[in-house]
């Protein structure tokens, strides 16, 4: 069995340290440690594998856009040792047999645990409730369920659904937003929808959702979680539910702490998304309520479009943006450089909590000797200029073209395994 250890690095972001990785744990931490292989951490943090709650895998059915393959080699290189995959596939992962499927796909893969996440309702319809429990009790042990994508918008079945998986302590993560606010919604309804003439879609419209269902959520005594949380409104609503004691989390995807709407101006195709880019004020709040841990999580919401989905005009694209590769750069530069979360913060808003909501048993661990060897090696001090050329997704619709971002990951280990070696796959 190779040994790795990773030299001179700073663990949470604290003094510099040797790991020493052996048998899929970590096996002494310390200095002066020896190992097969040495991977130079000078300069760097080390983190444990980032766990993603929101990622689009596209397989089966759109693997022209991205594959459980691509995906997780997209996963790698942005420091990711888990990702949950959404269901809106061809076929929609509705039944244990097409979880299972993306199960074992991830399973044969081996680069980051795929954890599939079960539909809600049958074919995302809104009509009839999803073979909850069968997924389950499948060899895929689903415990989170989202028909993301499309909002639950019935309250009897958004009651039903948070019933349900009360029996196996699953969750239900909502995609709020209010269908008939938002009919033909282009963009963020505000000043520049006015002025570009594009059909908006109004903060209400997310908030009303999440009002509803944090009180459902209180009502019936289940856990819920809000995907992709946008706007300063969303943010009292999550921060007055907490204080009330109800069992809501929610999660902030890197583009929503980055980007404005002024992007929009540009008509680029690549910056329409669902949930909109927001307001100013609006990153700003979702920036605090991560910081004050109202938000508990960032997910990468990766959505990846093939170019003839995305190469076209505005109204006809598809909403969507990669993120699994520029996660930690987005976090780096928008939370850590200003002092609005330490680098063990970030361990925990991108890994230790997103796996206790996920239930992913052996991620999210801290890194202590005995430890499962899940480990991302992040150089925070490199600027990278983005090229979607060189991203190893199937996809190339990364908003950040040609931005400069802050920090590169230079290795990743899965299992004690290394998937990611001097920035490149291993």
């Amino acid at each position: 069995m190779t040994t790795y250890v990773i030299k001179d690095v700073a663990i949470l972001g604290g003094a510099e340290s040797d790991i020493k990785i052996a048998d899929g744990v970590i096996a002494a931490i310390g200095s002066g440690l020896t190992g097969d292989v040495v991977v130079n951490g000078k300069g760097c943090v080390a983190l444990p594998g980032l766990v993603d709650l929101h990622t689009h895998l596209r397989e089966p059915g759109r693997e022209d856009a991205e594959t459980v393959l691509s995906g997780s080699q997209a996963a790698a290189m942005g420091g990711f040792t888990s990702v949950h995959a959404m269901a809106n596939t061809n076929p929609v992962a509705d039944t244990a047999g097409v979880v299972e499927q993306v199960w074992r796909l991830g399973q044969q893969v081996n680069l980051v645990d795929v954890r599939p996440v079960g539909a809600v309702t049958v074919g995302l319809e809104g009509t009839a409730l999803a073979e909850l429990g069968a997924m389950a009790e499948s060899a895929a042990a689903v415990r989170v369920f989202s028909d993301d994508g499309k909002c639950v918008h019935d309250s009897v079945m958004m009651r039903r659904a948070l019933e349900y998986v009360k029996a196996f302590d699953g969750v239900v993560a909502q995609h709020a937003q209010e269908p008939r606010l938002t009919e033909g919604a282009q963009m963020n309804e505000g000043v520049i929808s006015g002025k570009l003439g594009l059909t908006g879609w109004p903060a209400v419209a997310e908030e009303a959702i999440i009002a509803r269902d944090v009180l459902l959520a209180e009502h019936v005594g289940s856990r819920l979680h809000v995907c992709h949380l946008s706007t300063a409104g969303s943010v009292d609503i999550i921060r007055w539910a907490k204080a009330r004691g109800i069992n809501v989390t929610a999660e902030v995807t890197p583009h929503h702490l980055y980007f404005t709407d002024d992007v929009v101006e540009t008509y680029n195709p690549v910056f329409k998304v669902n949930p909109p880019l927001r307001t100013r004020a609006d990153v700003e709040a979702v920036r605090a309520g991560l910081a004050d841990g109202t938000i508990d999580i960032v997910a990468t919401d990766h959505a990846p479009h093939p170019a003839e989905d995305k190469d076209c005009e505005w109204a006809a694209a598809a909403f969507g943006m990669t993120g699994l590769e520029s996660a930690l750069a987005i976090v780096n530069d928008t939370m850590v450089k200003p002092g609005l979360l330490t680098w063990a913060q970030v361990a925990d808003r991108m890994s230790i909590a997103p796996a206790h909501i996920g239930r992913v048993l052996d991620q999210g661990q801290p890194l202590e000797v005995g430890s499962p060897a899940h480990i991302v090696v992040f150089n925070p001090n490199i600027d990278i200029e983005v090229d979607p050329t060189r991203t190893v997704s199937a996809s190339r619709n990364t908003p950040y073209a040609g931005y400069v971002l802050p920090g590169k990951v230079v290795a990743t280990f899965y299992r004690g395994r290394p998937t990611v070696l001097d920035g490149a796959l291993a």
